[in-house]
């Protein structure tokens, strides 16, 4: 195999979605810096020179795919209608189609998180901006007490359960994307 020289920019984008294509191939057990190298062709070192630990790359993969979300998110929002079903809809769609698009890969990506108090601050960390953004989105069609922090973790709860469940194929999308979208306009509602 003739290695490619690309820039570094270039050669992070191609790590990363080599990255997840061995996920998706084999899980995320398979996961290994070695075997990361072995697959797009480099030498271990160059894949190190990017991702200093499995934890640092798995940590990668969480952020382009939190990226990729909020500028989902980004996106529906412009084409939404600026009502409260709108932008539940946005909000559900956006959350929903993200997992989608990611696939089965994602749920073993998560539970690595899991394993690790630095993993779980990253993941946390992005959750957190993730749910302020959308208290922001939801703002106006709260009661004067604003969105508690609570419901919040209600709708995120719902919505991380209804995307596995597109997901795997327990559910239809389109009944996870408007049964969340539903969930929202209720709690949002009751503020």
């Amino acid at each position: 195999m003739v290695r490619q020289r690309l820039s570094r920019a270039d050669r992070y984008d191609q790590l990363v979605a080599e990255a997840w294509a061995l996920v998706r191939a084999e899980g995320t057990d398979a996961l290994t810096l070695g075997r990361l190298a072995e697959r797009a062709g480099v030498a271990k070192p160059v894949v190190y020179s990017h991702f200093p630990s499995r934890p640092a790359l798995l940590a990668a993969l969480f952020t382009e795919f939190d990226d990729r979300q909020t500028a989902m998110l980004q996106e529906f929002l412009a084409a939404a209608e600026d009502s409260l079903d709108g932008r539940a809809n946005a909000i559900a769609d956006s959350y929903v189609g993200c997992a989608l698009a990611q696939g089965r890969e994602l749920t073993g990506v998560l539970a690595a998180l899991q394993g690790s108090p630095e993993l779980e601050r990253v993941k946390r960390e992005s959750d957190a901006a993730y749910a302020k953004t959308c208290r922001g989105i939801l703002a106006p069609f709260g009661g004067a007490g604003g969105i508690a922090p609570a419901s919040i973790t209600a709708i995120f709860g719902a919505a991380e359960a209804l995307s596995q469940a597109a997901v795997s194929g327990a559910l239809p999308p389109e009944q996870a994307r408007s049964e969340l979208a539903a969930l929202i306009v209720s709690v949002v509602g009751r503020t």
